[in-house]
């Protein structure tokens, strides 16, 4: 198995770069996607989050409010840490199951937008690191136009995350998402070609 960890700011492009990965014949882990499950009604992670949050973030149905849990970690970094806290550790612990279970050969993805953030010192675990890279004030457009946020609530958005000299910092290999989509497939596909050969994957690309 050969793991890359793939991260990138909010609106950076990083779902085109994951897409276009597993098209090529990649095993998708999807952070996102975990993080949802692990704080589904009955676990462990919603009964922390209701303990600590109180009833305000937990919907009549006994799911997670994220809007209502949203709007207080996203004004007050100290409670953007203890939710990190609670979910990120069961989130990594889900994450290696799925590792654990892919094909030896396979060229496995973690898409993982909070990998400086939520996995420090993890970066190690990965064979390769991917960061996507566009410039805040693209991103902040994009979070505008593609998602409806005013300007203050995309700064937010884009302050609650790390850096990109942080991100930057840990990767191995940067994508640039600010130029054209053929741009940036055509550099996914080059990491496809190098990744599947040092894994032992058949490369979908003559």
């Amino acid at each position: 198995m050969y793991l890359i960890g793939l991260t990138g700011g909010i609106a950076s492009g990083k779902s085109l770069v994951s897409s276009r990965l597993v098209e090529l014949g990649a095993v998708l882990v999807d952070a996102d996607v975990l993080a949802r499950e692990v704080v589904e009604p009955g676990t462990p992670g919603l009964a922390a989050i209701a303990e600590h949050f109180g009833p305000g973030v937990i919907a009549a149905d006994g799911s997670l409010d994220r809007p209502a849990l949203g709007a207080i970690i996203f004004a007050d970094p100290a409670q953007r840490e203890v939710l990190n806290g609670i979910t990120h550790p069961a989130v990594w612990r889900r994450a290696r199951e799925l590792f654990a279970a892919a094909p030896k050969d396979a060229v496995v993805v973690y898409d993982v937008p909070l990998l400086v953030e939520g996995a420090k010192g993890r970066q190690l675990d990965f064979d390769l690191v991917v960061v996507v890279n566009a410039s805040a004030e693209t991103r902040l457009h994009r979070l505008m136009e593609l998602r409806g946020m005013s300007r203050e609530e995309a700064g937010h958005r884009l302050n609650s995350q790390a850096s990109d000299t942080e991100r930057l910092a840990v990767a191995d290999v940067v994508i640039d998402n600010n130029g054209s989509v053929d741009d940036t497939l055509r550099a996914v596909d080059s990491l496809w070609a190098k990744a599947s050969a040092l894994s032992g994957a058949e490369p979908k690309l003559g």
